[in-house]
């Protein structure tokens, strides 16, 4: 049964999306569902080890195929089924149609590469832009990513730039292609606040123009709350609940969701942060039934049984038994608070 909150007009549909590395090995993604809408921005967010770059490697083919093992009941951008499509295509659409911004600049740029040779290559291979023509456009490119002086800054090396221009230029390199979605790995980790506030509103602003569909993949609740309009949460390989995000931030349904809004910064609070007990297992030990299940305060025999059925909240889903459980806590805590 298909348990993505699926848009109007569909860009991206991922349906029980698996991923395993080696052919007996447990799944690292095991049946991820989702779907991202034209000019829409979908997060997918949970801790590290929960398989969301793993998942977006995956459509994006960059997963090695003599290690990785790719599966799904669908997977197209646009209506094209990107699990026929041959490497040659792949390629085409990889920068062209389908973009992404990778989590550290500077791993992700070429260090003996001028900015302007690597933002050129991409305007040639996507675009067929040479000599001039593709010059002149990597200025504009720069400018449009607010990149000061950029005549100047196209004969600079990556390691010249400060961080939060790097990561401008590798935006500026995914927005070469004019892709219908880009793809977005933790935009803004290595990166100050203030930088990283600019990254972000540089991103939204782009979206705009562009009318181009994000898929964000990020930790920092914080950041989804300000950039998506839908949020997945994964949990060891799978998502556990998947809803609008406004909904989500003020309502979460499952304990998992709940504990991780509660362990995020708050202003300037020095309170110490809430934690989640416990670790994300390894995906050769997600245990049988829930796989939050050994971290959670709400699990009970049955729990541990089978994996839960994904039910509809709102207009998206959660994979627990006990939400209503969770619901009703929230609520409690809420009012005894307001009482207070």
């Amino acid at each position: 049964m298909n348990h993505a909150s699926h848009p109007a007009t569909v860009l991206l549909d991922v349906q029980s999306l698996q991923v395993r590395f080696g052919a007996t090995a447990a799944p690292a993604v095991d049946g991820l569902s989702f779907a991202v809408g034209r000019g829409e921005t979908v997060a997918l967010v949970g801790e590290s080890g929960c398989g969301k770059s793993t998942a977006a490697l995956a459509l994006m083919g960059l997963l090695p195929r003599y290690e990785a093992s790719v599966s799904a009941d669908a997977l197209t951008l646009d209506g094209e089924d990107l699990r026929r499509a041959s490497e040659r295509r792949l390629c085409q659409l990889r920068g062209g149609e389908i973009a992404m911004i990778f989590q550290d600049p500077l791993s992700a740029l070429n260090p003996v590469r001028t900015v302007g040779r690597q933002i050129t290559e991409a305007l040639g291979l996507h675009r067929g832009l040479r000599g001039r023509a593709a010059r002149a456009e990597a200025v504009g490119l720069l400018r449009q990513v607010q990149i000061p002086e950029p005549e100047r800054r196209l004969d600079e090396y990556p390691h010249r730039l400060s961080g939060g221009m790097r990561q401008r230029v590798l935006i500026a390199m995914a927005l070469a292609g004019r892709p219908r979605l880009l793809v977005a790995d933790e935009p803004t980790t290595a990166l100050d606040v203030t930088i990283q506030a600019q990254i972000l509103a540089l991103l939204k602003d782009l979206q705009r123009t562009t009318e181009m569909a994000i898929l964000l993949i990020t930790h920092d609740l914080g950041v989804v709350a300000g950039m998506a309009d839908r949020v997945v949460v994964m949990y060891a390989g799978g998502a556990v609940e998947s809803r609008a995000t406004a909904d989500l931030l003020h309502a979460p349904a499952h304990p998992y969701t709940a504990k991780l809004l509660q362990a995020r910064p708050r202003g300037q609070s020095r309170a110490r942060l809430a934690e989640i007990p416990g670790a994300v297992p390894a995906p050769g030990a997600v245990p049988t039934g829930c796989r939050y299940a050994p971290r959670c305060e709400f699990a009970h025999d049955a729990c541990r049984q089978a994996l839960p059925a994904a039910e509809p909240v709102g207009d998206g889903f959660v994979r627990c038994l006990e939400w209503r459980a969770v619901s009703r806590e929230r609520t409690d805590s809420e009012a005894h608070r307001h009482v207070a």
